[in-house]
């Protein structure tokens, strides 16, 4: 494993590097999370070195395509034991899709692959403040990242999700939930941002994602070393995962 630093004194995130490996896991537990989500704990004896510094590092899901082949996507860790050798992944139960059939009728005994992950993002914990914004893809990565936060942390946290998620236990921040792309826009739009030092992770479906980054950039002047934008899916596209924070606004 190794580790870069950024120096630039907004710019305090570490990028952890680790040797990909590919874990041929069984299925040990299977819980309903909420009426949308369901948590599936693999477990196998390579995971006591699994290693994911970061609340939206991702690992490689496999699956048969009955045709020789594999269907792979990227998924959270959620959680992760590695005294146990356990890993925990959230999906979200909606649409359509292998992955998503797969995670509704998983069942304790059934094997998986997992890969990665190859690395990590790590963003300090220590900004003055915080902000997620998501949909049901990011839901996973942004409880984790409640968890993980300090007591006492600044937060707030933006969702399009139709119903509440079950909310991690401790945590104090108060979600706004909107109902469509629209709203969650014009949620963040009306945001203030608050003073100080902070970070905004934003992460979901890939046009959205791209209005967002270009509302904070051009109308609220939030500079981009202190941003993170992911497009965990895109409308019509299978297995699109992209960093939108690295384009320039309105590509």
């Amino acid at each position: 494993m190794s580790i870069d630093t950024d120096v630039e004194p907004r710019r305090r995130i570490q990028r952890v590097r680790y040797e990909l490996q590919r874990r041929e896991l069984r299925v040990v537990r299977v819980e309903r999370r909420g009426e949308r989500f369901v948590a599936v704990t693999v477990q196998g004896d390579s995971l006591r070195t699994f290693a994911s510094a970061s609340f939206d590092d991702h690992v490689k899901l496999m699956l048969p395509d009955g045709a020789g082949g594999l269907l792979m996507r990227d998924y959270t860790p959620r959680a992760f034991d590695t005294a146990r050798g356990e890993l925990v992944l959230e999906f979200a139960l909606h649409g359509e899709g292998p992955f998503t059939e797969w995670a509704a009728q998983a069942q304790p005994g059934q094997t998986l692959t997992v890969a990665g992950p190859r690395g990590s993002m790590v963003i300090p914990m220590d900004y003055d403040w915080h902000l997620l914004v998501g949909d049901d893809s990011a839901w996973p990565a942004i409880a984790r990242r409640l968890e993980e936060l300090p007591a006492g942390a600044r937060v707030q946290v933006l969702l399009l999700m139709p119903d509440a998620p079950a909310w991690p236990a401790g945590t104090s921040a108060a979600p706004r939930v909107a109902a469509t792309p629209g709203a969650l826009a014009q949620a963040l739009r009306e945001l203030a941002l608050p003073s100080g030092d902070g970070f905004v992770w934003c992460a979901g479906e890939a046009q959205l994602m791209a209005s967002l980054r270009d509302i904070l950039l051009r109308e609220k002047g939030h500079p981009k070393e202190a941003m993170k934008v992911a497009a965990y899916w895109k409308q019509g596209a299978t297995g699109y995962h992209a960093r939108l924070d690295e384009e320039a606004p309105g590509r």
